[in-house]
């Protein structure tokens, strides 16, 4: 990832989904202004979801995921059709494609927009090739499109460029506001107050930069009016002594919650980078309660350890080594953990006592709660590493109370 762009798990998501040779790579290379999708006359060109990062003005950065066919056939095309599934797991936004040369079966469209709609996916109607049958049959498909399914569609042509503001101002119009939650801490605290910031240096921080969240969470307090203090562990203390006020808030990296509290006046607020992203990507009360759950663990139990992304793990890595350690060491070595990465996650959840996931810094908002509502229907508790670690180091209340979303969970 560059690191002067919008992470890809902050951008609105786009699907584009539809038949094979239904114009979706050919629109997507419309919407980006360039050749982003490979585009052939052969059917079943796209075979693995691509993802392309744009700025779209007014909503700003945007990721648009192009799909296979929701037609395609064989076992291999049945393996395309899942991933395509799973790409609706990250879409805010989809466009459901009918080619005006293929528009008489609609059948398959409507089971598609109906599991989109299950999954509460605004959805833009495109019927797209439409100067294949000339401006009045292209009118009247649109029309039976709309009365068929239920949605508005918007008749497009790749080869007429003004149809790309057509599409472009449809998407703008559709976007939904609330893909992502608008700040991370910039509403617990007033312009002109001092955020602190821990982050410990060792050997899981990346060479010459901050992790993700770090970044992320220094410009949402520079954002809002704050004054974003950072020091590392060895030098919190004198950071602290230097201030003429106690700071408004101190975010530490989860693993030294136990020296930062021991360091801090019970008066200041504390909470951490890895819950800041819990209340940010999915939804804090949730992964208050999963941590209870911790409490009840027993040693033939097994629990899930969920990575967002796909990592070289490296001595004492967090989600695989030292929860893992701690939790063992409270309920014995029997305990199974099983590990998932990137976009790989169980269909059966139920034979898991706990879901732990990471902070979720690469994925969108929605790909988060997907997760989440999935371990609530199969009634298994989930939290996050931040959450997880401080109820096991007895501070979860500590660490949660300055959020007002923490009374939500019954505490």
């Amino acid at each position: 990832m560059d690191l002067q762009e919008t992470p890809r798990g902050s951008r609105l998501h786009i699907g584009f989904y539809g038949r094979r040779n239904a114009g979706k790579s050919s629109l997507i290379n419309l919407v980006t202004d360039q050749q982003t999708a490979l585009v052939s006359d052969h059917a079943g060109t796209t075979t693995d979801p691509v993802i392309k990062s744009m700025e779209l003005l007014p909503l700003g950065p945007v990721a648009v995921i192009d799909t296979a066919g929701l037609d395609d056939e064989g076992d291999l095309g049945r393996l395309r059709i899942s991933r395509t599934m799973e790409m609706m797991d990250r879409t805010d936004l989809a466009l459901l494609i009918v080619s005006a040369a293929d528009a008489d079966d609609i059948s398959l469209e409507g089971g598609w927009l109906e599991e989109l709609r299950k999954k509460k996916i605004p959805v833009i109607g495109v019927l797209s090739q439409i100067d294949r049958v000339g401006p009045d049959k292209a009118e009247t498909i649109r029309l039976a499109l709309e009365a068929g399914l239920g949605i508005p569609f918007t008749g497009v042509s790749v080869n007429k460029r003004e149809c790309r503001a057509v599409l472009l101002s449809a998407i703008v119009k559709n976007a939904p506001t609330d893909f992502e939650s608008p700040t991370f801490v910039g509403d617990i605290f007033n312009r002109g107050d001092a955020v602190v910031l821990v982050a410990p240096q060792d050997i899981q921080a990346p060479k010459g930069r901050l992790i993700l969240p770090q970044v992320q969470v220094i410009r949402d307090i520079l954002d809002n009016g704050g004054l974003a203090l950072t020091a590392t562990l060895d030098q919190f203390a004198r950071l602290l002594d230097s201030l003429k006020e106690p700071p408004a808030l101190v975010i530490t990296d989860s693993q030294v919650f136990p020296q930062v509290n021991s360091l801090l006046p019970r008066d200041v607020p504390l909470t951490s980078f890895s819950i800041v992203m819990a209340r940010n990507k999915g939804d804090l009360a949730t992964f208050v309660r999963g941590a209870r759950a911790i409490n009840c663990l027993k040693e033939s139990d097994r629990i899930l350890v969920a990575e967002a992304c796909t990592h070289a793990p490296l001595e004492e890595d967090i989600g695989r080594e030292k929860i893992p350690k701690w939790l063992r060491e409270r309920v014995g070595n029997g305990l199974t953990v099983d590990i998932s990465t990137g976009l790989d996650f169980p269909a059966n959840l139920k034979e898991y006592s706990l879901i732990l996931h990471c902070g979720g810094c690469m994925f969108t908002r929605k790909q988060l709660m997907s997760r989440m509502i999935k371990a609530d229907a199969e009634n298994v508790p989930i939290t996050n590493y931040g959450v997880a670690i401080a109820e096991i180091n007895g501070i979860l209340e500590r660490v949660t109370e300055v959020f007002p979303e923490f009374k939500k969970a019954g505490n």
